[in-house]
């Protein structure tokens, strides 16, 4: 079943979403991560069309969303937070499980927080939550959060480009799987956020990493904890931000979830498209069975 592309009239704002399967069937609703858009998902809906709905919206600045004014949007984890909230709600989406991808698992675990009780299921790929163990790509980052200095925030800004784009998502990546990533990720995603404002929140969002990991990572910990959803962790431990043990800290909150680590890295659905996939709609048909 072929994906829908969508823009939906949000507080004043063209949102761009993409969405696949029957609108009663169980929903799997898809924030991105960085840098990306909803596009990483485009394998992932026609796959799972058959027996859920999937839907994953643009984020206001990225993709073929609209970018608000800044005066008008914080541009900061909390607001994605509740643009995720409100979308929604415009859509009449009231039980889903959450994929939780990069830093699109810290905007879906605020989602989680302000509504538990919508929550079926988690799948997490490659989101961190853990302070200790994050992995040592952060060091560049850590470096502007100990000194602030015009010196390391230039790292941060050299980041937001075609170049830095194409290193996340293929710098970890052996010559093997390179190849299976394409070029458009970055060839047509940095043409859509090399404007001003997209350009400074890409940074933005970086600034504020320090305070998610010290305010927010002990705050999604014990939401897990608390509720326990049903969770699939599957990861990709060729990955500088978030190595293997990024993805086994997740069972000291979460006991009972799946955990499968593959030899690929960050960008599984890319890389490890055919290995990935029968994983979740096992895991997906389970939770399913189990509400029916």
């Amino acid at each position: 079943m072929s994906a829908l592309h969508r823009y939906l009239d949000l507080n004043g704002l063209k949102i761009f979403y993409r969405e696949a399967g029957r609108r009663d069937a169980p929903l799997l609703l898809l924030p991105h991560g960085y840098p990306c858009s909803s596009f990483q998902y485009r394998r992932l809906l026609p796959a799972l069309a058959d027996r859920w709905r999937l839907i994953a919206p643009d984020y206001p600045g990225f993709g073929y969303s609209d970018t608000p004014d800044p005066d008008d949007f914080d541009y900061g984890f909390g607001a994605y937070a509740s643009f995720l909230e409100q979308f929604a709600s415009a859509l009449g989406l009231d039980r889903y499980a959450l994929y939780l991808h990069d830093y699109g698992s810290w905007i879906g675990l605020r989602l989680a927080m302000r509504a538990p009780q919508r929550v079926a299921a988690l799948i997490i790929q490659n989101g961190d939550i853990y302070q200790d163990a994050m992995g040592p790509k952060y060091a560049a980052i850590k470096r502007y959060w100990d000194d602030p200095s015009p010196q390391h925030h230039a790292v941060l800004e050299e980041a937001v480009g075609e170049h830095g784009f194409r290193d996340e998502f293929i710098g970890e990546t052996d010559e093997r799987h390179a190849e299976l990533v394409p070029p458009d990720l970055w060839k047509l995603h940095w043409p859509l956020m090399n404007t001003p404002v997209r350009r400074r929140l890409s940074v933005q969002l970086m600034e504020a990493i320090k305070a998610n990991v010290v305010e927010w990572f002990p705050r999604y910990q014990q939401y897990l904890r608390e509720h326990r959803p049903p969770t699939l962790i599957v990861w990709g431990p060729r990955d500088g931000y978030m190595p293997e043990g990024s993805a086994r800290a997740y069972l000291r909150d979460l006991p009972d979830a799946e955990l499968h680590l593959t030899d690929g890295g960050h960008w599984l659905l890319e890389s490890h498209f055919e290995t990935v996939l029968p994983l979740i709609r096992d895991f997906l048909g389970r939770v399913h069975a189990a509400r029916s």
